[in-house]
């Protein structure tokens, strides 16, 4: 059944209409009774239906047996208030109406729950949210689908009767409903004020709505800020206001002030966005001037941390001068928030300035410290010298302070607190420190070739560091050790990072375990680089494990004996080439088995002229063939190369003997005075000679011959 409502001003004023009695008889026929209340209503005595409720309670205990009815407030046009508070207060207040009942002996400690079931639902207004309403009231349907179901929105239903007797059990009902005289509503003047000052009140609001003074200074709001904001706001409200005045005037006091309160609070609710621009373009152009004039005082070279307290003074300043102007008469609106939140702008814009400015900061002097390290470092582990690593500590510091010197200076004018510029020193100082090992990691990845450079120029350079020349003199050994010594060193070096001052014994473990093999195999057992950790070294500072420079060094002697090997071959090709003697004990056996030869050479001495041509026909012959160079390639290359020239040098050399004969025999009138022409004179001054050479005279020009060709080869 739809009723009309208790308070409608349908029903006149009389205590006995039909309104009142419908009220009663809907909650005694009926398992679920639906209430409306206006949300502003709730806690009022009239306005929320208490007298009704109290009189509805004592006539259903009095006329009819307990049943559990379920009624169901639906509150209207809810606010922001939390549906929670409002049910708190309406399901207390439900409880006092039900304490203040007169109820029979009967039932004088019967609770509510007994005879109702109280359920509350909240909807939005349909005007200002018609689709949330909609939606809500979906939702609202939704309990009534199985509602007589056990668990369901309805009641015990403990007096239900069959469909058949239910007009006779309404009908009864509806008698003894008719004949009660106690029930009381509030009184029809009340109800007539309710209604025409709600009417005034929409009326007002509806005017001011379309005002066009608001709607103009709603329009300039929104493009910026207004000038004189709250004044002109201030009058259009106090317009509207003293008018709903004028017009209730003389309806009841209490109904009067009630409406105006709802509407001033629907009114400032509606101006309260265009309030709120206004704000937030007071804010925004704070927050804008104090961008310019920080970033302005910045640039004249003014301390960080006094700018912007002296900015933010600024600023806030013209933030509360402007909110003091848009203030609204009518209206108690707090502006700290937007102050709040305009500090918060100015310190979050301060705070990423601070950040960008100390990031740059830190980023130049780390720049500063990798150049400063990272190429001395190079040089020293390259180098790898005795004290290489505490040259290196050294400069870490001596940079690293100077660093940090300049870097405190530089920030001081934030004034941050000390644990902050102490983690940023420390940051600085694990930079420089990451700087160095991480150059020497590069360079431990690089150290086998670091160690066979090394050893390149110490085996091929002397100790004036001039190139060597492999003869027989040199110490091939002896070189070597040593040049193996000083890749051994680079290796020791750049085993691990020693920037902490700590000993260690990877150098002495190296040398006794790689350059003393053989004697460290045979005086112990146990291999001290069969371990992937050093003795007294941390595990972040180890670059290269025992193992792995076991293996380096394998690999490392592997690559440098070709050099080695190169170097023997050269130095006995030498000796080869400049020692054509056979040793002394072999000249001593050929003196005395040859004794009786050499007393023959002795006593005809025209044997040893003989040997003597052939000795310079065979150094002719020598030189001619070039034979020390062509054995310099392998014997069976130089003795076919030999082969291959003796035919073509014997018939050279015969040709040349012709045509020094020649010149002797036929001089040139002409012939400048040189050694040819005295050769000439010698023959005019032999006429009776007809050989082309006496055996003096073939030695003469065998020598000279010989000498010709030595200076040509020399050449």
């Amino acid at each position: 059944m739809d009723l009309e409502g208790t308070d409608g001003r349908e029903r006149g004023e009389d205590d006995t209409t039909f309104e009142k009695q419908s009220a009663l008889f809907a909650l005694a026929v009926s398992d679920i009774v639906l209430i409306n209340i206006w949300c502003h209503d709730i806690g009022r005595e009239h306005a929320a239906n208490r007298p009704l409720l109290k009189t509805v309670f004592e006539v259903m205990m009095r006329l009819f047996s307990p049943r559990k009815t379920t009624l169901l407030f639906v509150i209207r046009d809810k606010t922001k208030t939390p549906f929670r508070n409002l049910e708190s207060i309406l399901r207390e207040d439900i409880q006092k109406i039900w304490k203040a009942v007169h109820k029979p002996d009967s039932l004088k400690n019967t609770p509510l729950s007994e005879f109702f079931n109280v359920e509350i639902f909240a909807l939005s207004s349909y005007e200002e949210k018609e689709r949330k309403f909609k939606e809500e009231v979906a939702q609202l349907r939704q309990w009534f689908f199985r509602s007589i179901s056990p668990g369901g929105l309805a009641g015990d239903r403990r007096g239900v009767i069959p469909a058949s007797g239910f007009s006779f059990s309404a009908q009864q009902i509806w008698k003894v409903i008719k004949e009660n005289k106690d029930l009381n509503l509030p009184a029809h003047k009340v109800m007539v004020a309710s209604v025409r000052c709600e009417e005034i009140a929409n009326e007002k609001f509806s005017r001011l709505t379309t005002d066009e003074r608001w709607l103009t200074l709603e329009a300039e709001v929104k493009k910026g800020p207004v000038q004189g904001f709250g004044k002109k706001l201030s009058s259009i409200l106090e317009f509207y206001f003293n008018e709903y005045d004028t017009e209730a005037e003389f309806f009841d006091e209490e109904v009067k002030n009630a409406k105006r309160n709802q509407m001033v609070s629907r009114v400032l609710e509606f101006v309260y966005p265009s309030y709120v621009v206004m704000l937030g373009h007071l804010r925004s152009k704070a927050s804008e001037d104090f961008k310019k004039r920080f970033e302005r005082s910045l640039n004249d070279g003014e301390g960080f941390a006094s700018t912007v307290r002296k900015c933010t003074k600024i600023c806030m300043l013209e933030f509360d001068q402007g909110s003091a102007d848009a203030a609204v008469q009518q209206a108690n609106w707090d502006p700290s928030k937007f102050r709040e939140k305009l500090c918060q702008d100015i310190d979050r814009h301060a705070l990423s300035i601070q950040n960008e400015k100390l990031s740059g900061m830190i980023a130049s002097y780390e720049k500063r410290l990798t150049e400063a390290l990272s190429q001395p470092v190079r040089s020293l582990l390259e180098a790898s010298g005795k004290d290489a690593w505490a040259s290196i500590r050294k400069i870490l510091q001596h940079e690293t302070e100077i660093t940090v010197s300049k870097f405190s200076a530089d920030i001081a004018g934030f004034e941050l607190d000390k644990d902050k510029v102490d983690n940023m020193v420390q940051n600085l100082r694990n930079h420089s420190r990451n700087v160095v090992e991480n150059r020497a990691r590069e360079e431990a990845n690089n150290v086998l070739m670091h160690m066979k450079d090394r050893f390149s120029t110490i085996f091929y350079h002397d100790n004036d560091s001039l190139p060597r020349t492999w003869t027989g003199e040199e110490d091939i050994k002896t070189i070597t050790k040593d040049a193996r010594a000083a890749s051994l060193k680079i290796l020791s070096v750049l085993a691990a990072i020693r920037l902490d001052e700590k000993p260690d014994t990877i150098e002495n473990i190296l040398t006794s375990s790689l350059m003393n093999e053989g004697v460290a195999t045979c005086g112990s057992s146990s291999d001290p680089l069969a371990s992937s950790t050093w003795e007294k070294v941390l595990e972040k500072d180890t670059l290269i494990t025992p193992v792995q420079c076991k293996s380096l060094w394998r690999q490392f002697k592997a690559e440098t004996e070709y050099m080695v090997t190169q170097a023997i071959t050269a130095q006995e090709a030498y000796k080869r080439r400049n020692n054509w003697l056979p040793p002394p004990w072999a000249i001593l056996a050929m003196f005395i088995l040859g004794f009786n030869e050499i007393m023959l050479l002795l006593r005809n001495p025209h044997y040893l002229v003989i040997i003597f041509v052939l000795y310079l026909l065979s150094k002719a012959l020598w030189i001619q063939t070039d034979i020390g160079r062509a054995f310099q390639s392998g014997p069976f290359v130089g003795l076919l190369s030999i082969l291959s020239q003796l035919l073509p040098s014997v018939m050279n050399l015969l040709k040349r003997l012709t045509e020094e004969a020649h010149v002797y025999t036929n001089p040139e009138p002409t012939m400048p005075a040189n050694s040819h022409s005295f050769r000439s004179q010698t023959l005019q001054s032999n006429p009776d000679t007809n050989t082309i050479l006496d055996p003096s005279a073939a030695t003469n020009v065998e020598s000279a011959e010989s000498s010709n060709v030595d200076s040509c080869f020399d050449d």
